[in-house]
């Protein structure tokens, strides 16, 4: 006892410390947050407080009969029987921009369905938008709780100019409920992309190419079907990081669409020798071995049916009948050498885009549409059965750069906000990535005159890229 007494005030005197620092951490933190940041960390707090009382209001307790250990030793024979113990699940709370994450226990009667079930009481108490519940693992589930609707607050992405960890990695936004959405285009053949004029195409685009244009193993090739010049459209910016690019002249488009099944048919043809496998993808794309983008917007101008009896309307028909026949191949067969189409339309109803081309593409994104018919073409006719979800539900100015897409592992359809990314930054991204652009025919030819074939380069991607301006 007189050790106990001794060491009394310096352990009095360590805890009081520690708590003392915990509360100047807090206090540093809040101050350090914007508005947003600190009303979510109050309300984290007030979840904390009120935990118990409302799990047990909305059910998400169970009454233990069985008495503890402690009950059971202390319990005396003939003296009343111990009283039931009422269980709450334990939680961990954790704040952000859009409300908090909540992470709970399970407990027996008290599994995941009892807490979805459960999902509206905890929205109104917690004074959110809407909840979601999902499961996080054995026994657990993670509680999202948005206080204002992600998908109405604008955000903007400014590129890092870094060569990315995994260039099959499309990250695309944030959905409704402020989580990530990635999507993977590792052997993905083709991506359809629909929406409506400014509904918010070309910038998920731009961010999609400033992402990947720091990597080496990366190669992008242009068509843009409203302008003649690149200059003169969306991708005035980002044609420095294009090692070809055409606009609406059908010849050119189709001249370039063959040099693509050529390429496509050359990797085919050699795959096995210089890589030893079958799928790229079993090996990932290297500098000299790049996975080939090839990005199709207004692709209804090259795929358009002419329908006339003129010399000149016969010759463009049998033009955009074999840029279709060449579309056709490179997303049928390319996957495997690393060859990815993504085609970009207002609608991809099989007029603008053949069927035979848009239904082997399994990624379809959609920003807003004005009709059902043209949000079935670009989603599929599941879409009818979440009208939610429905890209039809965007038009209003707030949505613009929000997208609907069908994501693998998770039912229905999933509504993305996509970030902007502005021009200045695009053309910095092309100007200090241009550097890294190459044709991959002549990477294939380079990468067949090498010793070893082995198709991979251990060499960086190259140096990071600064936005800061000189």
């Amino acid at each position: 006892m007189e050790a106990v007494t001794d060491f009394g005030p310096d352990a009095l005197l360590v805890a009081a410390v520690l708590v003392s620092v915990t509360l100047l951490l807090v206090v540093v933190r809040y101050v350090r947050a914007d508005r947003g940041m600190r009303v979510s960390m109050r309300q984290a707090v007030r979840v904390r407080w009120g935990w118990v009382r409302l799990a047990r209001m909305a059910g998400l307790t169970v009454t233990d009969k069985t008495p503890g250990l402690l009950a059971q030793i202390t319990a005396q024979k003939d003296g009343p029987a111990p009283t039931p113990r009422v269980l709450t699940p334990r939680i961990k709370v954790k704040p952000d921009q859009f409300g908090v994450i909540v992470r709970a226990r399970t407990l027996p009667q008290v599994g995941l369905e009892e807490y979805q079930k459960a999902a509206r009481f905890l929205a109104d108490a917690w004074r959110c938008t809407r909840v979601s519940v999902l499961p996080d693992g054995p026994g657990k589930v993670v509680i999202r709780g948005v206080r204002s609707d992600p998908l109405t607050t604008p955000t903007k992405h400014r590129p890092t100019g870094r060569p990315p960890e995994d260039v099959a990695r499309w990250e695309l936004g944030v959905d409704e409920y402020a989580a990530p959405v990635c999507v993977s285009l590792a052997n993905v053949p083709g991506v359809t992309v629909a929406g409506t004029p400014g509904a918010g195409k070309t910038s998920g685009i731009n961010k999609f190419v400033c992402e990947l244009a720091p990597s080496a193993a990366v190669q992008f090739v242009g068509f843009d079907g409203k302008v003649s010049r690149a200059e003169e459209g969306d991708y005035a910016d980002l044609v420095k990081r294009m090692f070809a690019f055409c606009g609406d002249d059908l010849d050119e488009a189709n001249a370039l669409f063959k040099r693509l099944v050529a390429l496509r048919r050359r990797r085919s043809s050699v795959i096995r020798d210089v890589l030893g496998v079958k799928n790229m993808w079993h090996v990932g794309p290297s500098r000299l071995w790049p996975l080939t983008v090839v990005l199709i917007d207004e692709a209804h101008t090259f795929f358009r049916e002419y329908k006339g009896s003129d010399a000149e309307t016969k010759r463009l028909a049998a033009l955009t009948a074999d840029n279709a026949r060449l579309v056709e191949d490179l997303v049928k067969k390319g996957r495997s050498v690393g060859i990815l189409t993504i085609l970009i339309s207002q609608k991809t109803t099989g007029d603008a885009i053949p069927t035979f081309i848009r239904d082997v593409c399994p990624v379809g994104l959609s920003f807003a549409q004005k009709t059902v018919e043209a949000a079935v073409a670009a989603l599929g006719d599941d879409i009818r059965n979440w009208p939610d979800a429905s890209p039809v539900t965007l038009q209003d100015p707030a949505y613009v750069g929000v997208a609907v897409m069908a994501m693998q592992g998770r039912p229905g359809f999933t509504r993305i906000r996509t970030p902007y990314v502005s021009d200045a930054d695009a053309a910095c991204i092309a100007e200090a990535t241009s550097h890294l652009t190459a044709d991959p025919a002549l990477c294939l030819d380079a990468l067949l005159d090498t010793v070893d074939h082995t198709g991979r380069d251990d060499r960086p991607d190259g140096p990071a890229v600064s936005l800061a301006k000189p």
